[in-house]
C-alpha cells in the first residue's frame, strides 16, 4: 500500500486483514519508500516478498501515483514473470486522473477506485484477478 496518509493506511490494512487477504500488508508513505522496497525485493526476496498487489494513492506530495509508476516502469518491476496488480485508490473527483491512468499506465493499472478501500471492492478485485 502507497499513500501519504497514515490513516487511510490503517483503515484499508484493517480491511484486508479483516478477509483475510494477504500473508503481508506493507505500507508505505511514499513513491520513493515504495520503490526502495521494491528494489530490496529484487535482492532478498525471503526477507522482501515481491506484492502481488499494490494499492497506489494518486495525490501524495514529492513523488505522486503516476510519478511512481513512471519510474517504477523504468526500472522494469512491471516486466517480470510475477506481474504485480496495481489498484489505483483515490479521493480526488478529477475526471482526468482516470483518463490519465487509462490512457498512459493501462498496462499497470488494473483498476482504478475512490477511497476508501472496502470489503465489497477487495472481494471484487480478489474474484478478478487472483
Amino acid at each position: 500500500m502507497i499513500d501519504d496518509n497514515v490513516h487511510d493506511n490503517f483503515i484499508h490494512t484493517r480491511t484486508i486483514n479483516k478477509i483475510p487477504a494477504a500473508k503481508q500488508v506493507k505500507t508505505v508513505t511514499t513513491g520513493e519508500e515504495a520503490l526502495e522496497y521494491l528494489r530490496f525485493s529484487r535482492e532478498q526476496p525471503e526477507q522482501y516478498p515481491v506484492p502481488n498487489l499494490i494499492f497506489l494513492d494518486i495525490n501524495m506530495p514529492g513523488m505522486n501515483g503516476f510519478d511512481f509508476l513512471e519510474r517504477a516502469r523504468q526500472e522494469q518491476f512491471f516486466n517480470n514473470d510475477e506481474p504485480i496488480l496495481v489498484v489505483m485508490l483515490t479521493s480526488s473527483l478529477n475526471s482526468d486522473d482516470e483518463k490519465r491512468a487509462n490512457e498512459q499506465f493501462s498496462r499497470e493499472i488494473k483498476e482504478f477506485k475512490n477511497k476508501p478501500l472496502t470489503t465489497e471492492m477487495l472481494t471484487d478485485i480478489l474474484g478478478t484477478y487472483f
